[in-house]
């Protein structure tokens, strides 16, 4: 019932707040359900729940590292959503609450999913969910990116689709449930390999729209342009990592199946032209918002990089999971206080952060670090492993490429962010929002934290799904 739990319980919350019209009563859903959540995946961790429907429903290691992540990101959010709402009037009013509420249902029913036609249902909820919050600023542009969300990620969710339907016909002669993740890896080795091969590059095309990977990214700078912050943060830290989970499910199998060789040059293929994309479009741009679109487009590139090299690589994978996700929370929000105050997204009207608003500047500055890969940030730690990958496994030009782009990412980013960060101000404001401030302090403890250690439970989790992939720990 633990597992069921999981998600039944956002579910219900989201029809909780929609039935109160106080917005106070609605934050008090939000904050209450996920801080229970938080606490029964808490109690995942310490006592590992049997799967239920037949194994439809289970948790490893790969889902508990992503449900982890999204309802760690989601309960700072929803402390932060209490500050925020303060400030904003939000599209939907009550509804608001209800949708961030239904996507915490949806992903959570993605990490615990063991069955591919669930996972894609789940993956299609998560969608139709956060469409309702990227119609912000009630204009053009806002209806625009919806209209460019929805569609793109229709036709993205339809090729999973396809794909989900080409690996059932590969299973067609094996034995076992059909589609459920582990009769597919255990009877691996007798899967029609061409079906399979055709059912991984639908789902790579899919799922890797989903995450943003190039040249399928084209929803991502309008969607995380129009969005709130908030929603950003979710979209950039829990969905992109949901997404990833449903890609890693099939190179399971695909590594199981003995055909790497197939699907790993795919892999390296579309992460480094998603990190050349993003690094063309990193210099020079101005779009505070659209900068962290191309950033998150840039890591799921490395998520895909780490996929395709396997080794090691698989273990820097999983842990950029985590260290990319808490890193995007910690950016969109801190910038979200910026916007609150500036009312642009323009960084030419941002100069001076670091007086105007001293502890969102220092936590900016912070994150730019993090973000970027530098020391003793935990994103350092897994970039680091994905780069030992590349040497360690032969592709010493992939090597040399990644570092190339690494710093071309770096000066695009800093030179935005850290003329945000200097600079004289017009004026200093007041005293910043405890409720705003306070999750992304926590947000940079965690990306600083497992720049330096990583907790023993957590070490142990990311070695099971490295080895999961194919990978092996450092």
């Amino acid at each position: 019932m633990l597992l069921l739990a999981l998600v039944l319980l956002p579910a219900l919350g989201a029809l909780g707040a929609y039935l109160h019209r106080a917005e106070a009563r609605r934050t008090a859903w939000l904050v209450a359900v996920a801080a229970i959540h938080l606490a029964l995946v808490t109690l995942v961790w310490t006592t590992p729940p049997p799967a239920v429907f037949s194994g439809w429903i289970a948790v490893d290691a790969l889902g508990l590292i992503v449900l982890t992540l999204t309802s760690l990101l989601f309960f700072v959010a929803a402390i932060y959503t209490v500050g925020y709402l303060r400030r904003e009037s939000p599209r939907g009013g009550r509804a608001f609450v209800s949708c961030v509420l239904a996507f915490l249902a949806s992903v959570s029913l993605v990490a615990l999913s063991h069955h591919f036609a669930v996972l894609w249902i789940a993956l299609e909820a998560s969608t139709l969910a956060v469409a309702p919050l990227i119609f912000h600023r009630r204009d053009r542009r806002s209806l625009e990116a919806v209209w460019k969300y929805l569609v793109i990620s229709s036709v993205a969710i339809a090729l999973a689709l396809l794909g989900t339907f080409f690996l059932s016909t590969a299973q067609a002669n094996s034995a076992g449930t059909p589609l459920l993740l582990e009769d597919l890896v255990a009877d691996a080795a007798r899967l029609h390999p061409a079906w399979l091969k055709a059912a991984f590059i639908l789902l790579l095309v899919g799922y890797g729209t989903k995450m943003g990977l190039a040249p399928m990214h084209t929803w991502k700078p309008d969607t995380y342009g129009e969005a709130p912050s908030v929603v950003g943060a979710l979209m950039a830290g829990a969905l992109t990592s949901a997404a990833f989970l449903g890609l890693a499910r099939i190179n399971e199998v695909t590594t199981a199946a003995g055909i790497s060789a197939f699907t790993r040059p795919l892999l390296l293929f579309f992460g480094l032209f998603s990190i050349v994309v993003a690094a063309a479009f990193v210099i020079g741009q101005t779009d505070v918002k659209r900068l962290l679109a191309y950033s998150s487009v840039e890591h799921m590139g490395l998520l895909a990089v780490g996929l395709g090299l396997g080794g090691v690589g698989a273990y820097g994978a999983t842990l950029h999971i985590v260290t990319n996700g808490l890193t995007k929370g910690l950016l969109f929000l801190v910038l979200g206080n910026v916007i609150l105050v500036a009312g642009t997204t323009q960084a030419g009207a941002m100069h001076g952060l670091a007086k105007r608003l001293p502890i969102s500047g220092g936590l900016l500055l912070l994150g730019l670090f993090a973000v970027t890969g530098s020391p003793p940030s935990g994103v350092f730690i897994s970039e680091f492993a994905i780069l030992r990958a590349a040497f360690a496994e032969g592709h010493v030009w992939v090597g040399v490429v990644l570092l190339i782009l690494l710093v071309v990412i770096f000066l695009g980013l800093a030179t935005t962010i850290l003329k945000i960060v200097h600079g004289t101000p017009e004026r200093r404001e007041p005293r910043e929002s405890g409720w705003l401030v306070l999750g992304p302090i926590g947000l940079a403890a965690g990306v600083i934290l497992l720049g330096i250690y990583i907790p023993a439970p957590l070490q142990s989790a990311l070695r099971q799904a490295a080895a999961a992939l194919g990978g092996v720990a450092p």
